[in-house]
This record gives structure tokens, sequence and C-alpha cells, in this order.
């Protein structure tokens, strides 16, 4: 009988110790995938949250290999390898990101396999793919842009690669750090959702994607701040605490289409008043945000998504604006010109502007 008991004993200890596990198992697989949230609206069903982790490592891995492999057999698209690892990891990018990465490339490059061979049973896999979209979807393409010479004339050549631009001019030094969801208090107590630039006075703010301007004006949060929208509708750029006086370029207005590349602004340190015009900011920097837009009841209110853009702003480092100055009105202008099929095919779809009456 005791022999029974003690065989008891040791089962339910066993069973308890399983429970436990399974517990902890499906705790982690929550929270693992926590970010992971669909709601239904008048388009469908959209995605409700995004965290935007992919590492600096990942998002230049990706990108090389896209780039690379334009003109082989097999074109890599750097989302689709990203939302992969992204769905392998959780979302969650460490050190073992860039690996898989490349392994899954050098895989679908000999023909071993294909994507949708390997993400047929993967839950989550469509879910990163479109969410990693909305983020870069409009960064990397072909366009033709002006390029020098080797007797300093200007020509056009058509390429493929990154499109995006870093949101400050070449040669325009600024600091930066991952600053994304730390306290601000001004108005009331929030987070801080977008990615401060420190640098000098007048430093031209470029466009990071082409686009067109949605919102220009003053905001007491932001100051003089440029809000663009892109074609697709899912990406919206806020640009804040704009120059006193001189905050835009002077032919930008609201409805505006801007080149990514283009100069859109300068760097201040206007807001924090309902008074238009301040300077009310301590340290002069560019706020620059990026908000995801599945649904246009996102765009405003309690369920805007906005990303960390630290790891993405490392990124656009590759590809900075050179500028000139005119004297006379003292703006600044690019110095190369680009032409991207994105504002090409926009500016055929676009309704034509109401004349003034």
């Amino acid at each position: 009988m005791k022999k029974i008991r003690y065989q008891f004993s040791i089962l339910t200890v066993c069973l308890l110790l399983a429970a436990v596990c399974f517990l902890i198992k499906n705790h982690t697989l929550s929270e693992k995938y926590s970010a992971i949230e669909v709601a239904s609206g008048t388009n469908g069903n959209y995605i409700k949250w995004v965290d935007f982790n992919v590492s600096y490592e990942a998002l230049c891995t990706a990108y090389d290999l896209d780039v690379q492999s334009y003109d082989a057999p097999v074109h890599l698209n750097w989302i689709e390898l990203l939302a992969y690892a992204g769905a392998k990891g959780g979302g969650s990018f460490g050190k073992e990101s860039v690996p898989l990465i490349k392994k899954l490339a050098s895989e679908l490059s000999e023909g071993k396999t294909t994507l949708s061979e390997l993400t047929k049973d993967m839950e989550y896999y469509d879910y990163y793919y479109e969410a990693y979209e909305a983020v870069l979807g409009g960064m990397v393409g072909e366009y033709e842009i002006e390029q020098e010479d080797e007797n300093g004339n200007k020509c056009w050549k058509k390429v493929y690669g990154l499109k995006a631009f870093s949101p400050i001019a070449k040669g325009f030094e600024y600091s930066d750090y991952d600053d994304f969801g730390s306290s601000r208090s001004y108005g009331y107590k929030r987070q801080h959702l977008g990615h401060d630039m420190m640098g000098q006075i007048g430093t031209p703010i470029i466009a990071v994607e082409s686009g067109y301007v949605e919102a220009l004006g003053w905001n007491q949060y932001g100051g003089w701040r440029i809000g663009i929208r892109s074609f697709d509708g899912k990406r919206y750029y806020y640009y804040a605490h704009l120059r006193q006086n001189f905050p835009y370029a002077l032919d930008l207005k609201e409805g505006s289409i801007v080149t990514a590349g283009d100069v859109i602004g300068y760097m201040g340190h206007t807001g924090y008043s309902t008074k238009e015009n301040t300077n009310n900011i301590d340290v002069v920097h560019l706020h620059w945000g990026l908000q995801l837009i599945f649904d246009e009841s996102q765009k405003e209110g309690n369920n805007e998504i906005w990303i960390d853009c630290y790891a993405l702003t490392r990124f656009l480092y590759k590809n900075r604006s050179l500028t000139e100055k005119n004297q006379e009105t003292k703006e600044w202008f690019r110095h190369f010109q680009m032409k991207d099929p994105a504002v090409e095919e926009y500016t055929k779809t676009a309704p034509s502007p109401t004349p003034d009456t």
C-alpha cells in the first residue's frame, strides 16, 4: 500500500510539473506574439499593432542580398527575407537573424526550395510580411538619378536600389540615440513616438520617401511641422520643430508632391507653445516619426501605430541628399535631381486640383 501511495505521489508531481511547463510555454508564446493584433474595419481585417524591431544589421544584410541578386535568375526580395526571419524569431532580431537570412537567401538562390514552400505552414509569416512591407514598401526599387561623369557634367543614370533618403542632408552633422518611448510631459504625460536628431539651426531637412504633403503648419507640440503621406497611403512621415520664421521650402504647401531626397524644410526648435512661431524647445533638433496606417481609423486617436525609427535612421545614412544653397533666397535645393516612377504613376492618377474661384 505504501508503495502504491509513493507511486501515486510521484505521478501527481509529474502531472503538476507538466501542467506548469505547459502554462509557462503558452505564456511565453503569448508574449512572443503579443504584438500580433488584427481588427476588423471598413476595408476588412487590418493590423492593429506593429513592433518594428528589425535590427540595423538585418536591414543591411537583406538589402544587400536584394540588390546583388537583381539581375540573377532568382531575385531576392529583402522584405520577404526579413519577414521570414521575423516569423522565425517572433519579431525579435538577435545575433542569429543575420545567419538565418543568409542561409535562406542561399537556399532560394540555389533553387533548393521556394519561399512559398518554406512558409506554407508558418502561421505568422503573412503578418510579418504585411507589417514590414508597410514600413519598407516604398524604399527600394528602380529609379533614375543625376550623376556626375569624369568631366563633372551631370547625366542621368537608371539604377536599382535604395531610393529613400536620410532625413538630414549630406554634409550636415547630427547626433542621435534610440529615444523611442521615452517620457514627455508637455501638455500631458506621454511617450516619445519618434526619433530626435540633434543638429544646427537651418540644417536642410530631406523627404525620406516620395509622397504628398498632407499637413503643413503649426502644432503646439511639434511647432512648425510637415506631414507627408506615401502614395500607397500606408506611411505618414512627420517632421517637427522646424525653424522659426523660415520653416519650409518656399514652394511647399498642402497637396504638394515631393520626391524622395527633396529639401522640404529646415531644422529648428519651435513648439511646446500654443502661440505660433515660438521657440520653446531647449535643444535644436529634428523630430521625425513614421506612422503606419492600415485603416484610416488609425490616422488619429487612440489607435495610432508609430514605430521605432532608430535602426531605420542608421540604415538610411547610406543615402544622403547632397544640397546647394541659393544665396539670394537663402533656400537649399538638392544637387542631383531624381525621377521616381512612383511620382510619375501618382501624377497620372491623382485628381486635378480644383481651380480657385
